[in-house]
């Protein structure tokens, strides 16, 4: 299937033409120069990523209090900055320390439930603007979903070989009142949702690689009068490596990360598989799964890991982190065969093995956990912020008044993305086009493994780490509704309508949410009406 309309690719990627219709003329004009299709291919990336910058960045520092998690996020990456691990903070912290009294934690020791990488980065961009300034605790959130909506662009581009859909891909991402909110707050899950989209990059990218390389070898032994029954073993796959260290650095922000590496992984297998019988070798599946994937195992996984514990070099270089010294204090060090093994990794697998029973347990009710089977429908957004006035009271104009931060997606974009998603299986399936195969393995790395903990507490805005996967899928679908050249222009017409009025609806209902997202006071009524299903309350 080809899902280009009005492409601007070379023309060897583009389907078969019979005439040209009236809308390939229109478009054809528009893009008669060579400058202007470099302003187009150049221009659309740029416009969509400024828009998200926009978006994420205006007034980023409002409200000037930590909210929801960012209690625990943004306190503890300012003891990791000083420290090199979470340090303890007094008891109703979060008021001084928005006030600017941000030195009044302790040396001893917090316990976390997340590894360090993404505390990090939060401070960064404290230590760039200094710890009382809130534009400072966010920005570094903000700048990887900015990134994000590029990453969503060029990969959209890549995938379906067309501009106006990496572009419709990008606008989509960049309103979206989800991704606009969880680049707006410190939390842990915009990071995972980045570096998973990069990883995703990259194997996008082996795949092209990875092709070539193999078709190129084939031949070789054929030209040479080898047999390449099995086929060869393609040991330098830079962008899989890539993949590797991009997975560990995600799983270095929260262990979901390592979902990305065996999705991707299990995904690579497959698609070697696929690649082996393309070039007729008789034992593709064999070759692939018994020669090919131990190098892909080898070339991803050691590395991931590696890379995800020098993501707590903070905590192995000092010695007050939590468990730093446990092994020693309680007499547990291991014995025998294992008695060789330094006692920073003893004391580090201990402190993981506590972050997993901790994870799993974690049953405490909460007015905002939501089943995951809920989540593309948005049916329990998570509130991250509110605060109710009364008329006189903080500037409120109104008999009473209301301001929101409510990770709560545009409901036109995640409803239609919920269909585009299950019309994609059924297109995947019947006709097997390793574009919508790629899509979903995204989907699924971010999106399944939660349905194993529906028991647990648990929050809608976890999803931030698929969303990139459902923009790509609704994507996907509007291309072809938008149809082939080769379609009847009156098609092509009423395609290009109904993108055009769905495209238009989004953007008037992300005009309509805006101050929801971004904790505007407004009349409480006003709030209201933003509140269609009783469980958004």
């Amino acid at each position: 299937m080809t899902s280009a309309p009005l492409t601007d690719a070379p023309a060897a990627h583009v389907a078969p033409e019979r005439a040209g219709t009236r809308l390939d003329d229109w478009w054809a004009r528009m893009l008669r120069t060579p400058t202007r299709l470099r302003l187009w291919y150049w221009g659309a990336p740029v416009a969509v990523t400024l828009l998200a910058a926009v978006l994420r960045l205006w007034n980023l520092g409002a409200p000037h209090t930590l909210v929801f998690d960012e209690t625990f996020y943004v306190k503890d990456s300012w003891t990791i900055w000083n420290l090199g691990y979470e340090g303890s903070w007094p008891d109703k912290a979060d008021p001084r320390f928005a006030a600017g009294e941000t030195g009044i934690f302790s040396h001893d020791p917090s316990f976390v439930a997340h590894p360090p990488l993404g505390k990090w980065l939060i401070a960064l961009g404290m230590a760039a603007t200094g710890p009382a300034n809130s534009f400072g605790w966010r920005v570094s959130t903000a700048i990887a979903g900015t990134i994000a909506v590029l990453l969503v662009f060029l990969i959209a581009r890549m995938l379906f070989r067309s501009t106006m859909l990496a572009t419709i891909a990008g606008f989509l991402f960049a309103i979206d009142g989800h991704a606009i909110v969880m680049s707006r707050v410190a939390l842990l899950d915009g990071f995972v949702m980045f570096f998973g989209l990069l990883a995703f990059f990259c194997i996008l990218l082996d795949r092209r690689w990875a092709a070539g390389r193999l078709a190129a070898k084939v031949a070789a032994a054929r030209a040479s009068g080898r047999d390449p029954a099995w086929g060869p073993v393609l040991w330098w796959r830079p962008w899989l490596i890539a993949a590797g260290i991009l997975c560990g650095l995600c799983a270095g922000v929260k262990w979901t990360g390592f979902y990305f590496l065996a999705f991707f992984a299990v995904y690579t297998v497959v698609v070697d598989a696929v690649a082996r019988r393309r070039e007729g070798l008789p034992f593709y599946v064999s070759g692939a799964l018994l020669k090919q994937a131990p190098a892909t195992f080898v070339l991803m996984v050691p590395l991931a890991f590696v890379v995800y514990v020098s993501t707590w070099a903070g905590w192995i270089f000092t010695s007050g982190g939590y468990y730093r010294d446990w092994a020693q204090s309680v007499h547990m060090q291991w014995t025998g065969a294992l008695g060789w093994v330094p006692l920073w990794v003893q004391n580090l697998w201990h402190y993981q093995t506590e972050m997993y029973n901790y994870s799993i347990n974690l049953h405490t009710p909460h007015p905002y956990q939501s089943n995951p089977l809920g989540w593309t429908l948005m049916l329990r957004p998570t509130s991250m912020y509110y605060v109710g006035t009364t008329h006189g009271q903080d500037g409120c104009t109104a008999n009473a008044c209301s301001a929101a931060i409510t990770s709560l997606g545009n409901p036109l974009i995640w409803w239609a993305g919920t269909a585009a998603i299950l019309f994609l299986v059924y297109v995947l399936i019947r006709y097997r086009d390793w574009r919508y195969g790629l899509i979903l393995t995204g989907l699924a790395a971010g999106y399944l493994p939660w349905w194993l903990y529906m028991q647990r507490t648990i929050f809608t805005f976890y999803s931030i780490a698929f969303e990139p996967y459902l923009i790509l899928a609704l994507t996907a679908v509007i291309g072809i509704a938008l149809g082939r050249r080769t379609d009847p222009e009156h098609r092509r017409r009423r395609g290009i309508l109904w993108t055009g009025v769905f495209l238009a609806a989004c953007a008037v209902v992300s005009a309509f949410f805006w101050p929801i997202w971004t904790g505007q006071q407004v009349p409480f009524w006003f709030w209201q009406i933003h509140m269609w299903l009783p469980s958004w309350v």
